[in-house]
């Protein structure tokens, strides 16, 4: 076959230039650039790309690109084994998936919502003390509050990822849950 008539000819540059634009790890994310953090990532890796990849510059950003993606897969991760713990293990994955199409489902949630999550923030290391709150977060505690497990899901978040005096957790990873 031509590569003309070959549809799979492209195949692997398309799934490089996905991945190039997935900002969250997660293929085929149109909802990129829609969030604060989202497009300081997206800024990053433009002016990476317009530099030579052979400079400290690009070698730079390109680490500074791929540590805030490990971080925040980790933070995912976080969040995804608290719901599994806490028995949405087949709904994990659709909690924590957020596009530009979401929605508080009730407007009087908000402001509980921010404040979960800035109790999250302040008082466990579900999130590294460098990170900055994630407009996402707030969709994924509204969903929580929505199915009463937002106060469960903090209790879990406090023990599995107490806070520490001297910052993050390191690579200890989560502490096992007592019963």
């Amino acid at each position: 076959l031509s590569s003309n008539n070959n549809p799979y000819a492209s195949f692997g540059a398309t799934l490089a230039r996905d991945e190039e634009q997935n900002l969250w790890s997660t293929p085929h994310d149109v909802t990129h650039t829609e969030a604060d953090d989202d497009r300081v990532l997206y800024n990053m890796i433009v002016v990476r790309n317009q530099l030579d990849k052979d400079s400290e510059e690009w070698q730079k950003l390109n680490y500074d690109i791929y540590t805030l993606r490990q971080t925040r897969k980790e933070v995912r991760s976080r969040w995804k084994h608290i719901l599994e713990d806490l028995g949405f293990q087949k709904e994990a994955d659709s909690l924590l998936s957020v596009t530009k199409l979401s929605i508080i489902s009730d407007s009087q949630n908000m402001s509980k919502a921010r404040d979960i999550l800035l109790k999250l923030s302040e008082e466990t290391n579900i999130f590294p003390t460098s990170w900055e709150l994630s407009e996402r977060y707030l969709f994924v505690v509204d969903r929580l509050i929505a199915l009463d497990a937002a106060d469960e899901f903090f209790k879990m978040a406090s023990a599995v990822y107490p806070k520490r005096p001297g910052g993050d957790r390191g690579d200890e990873g989560p502490r096992p849950l007592q019963s």
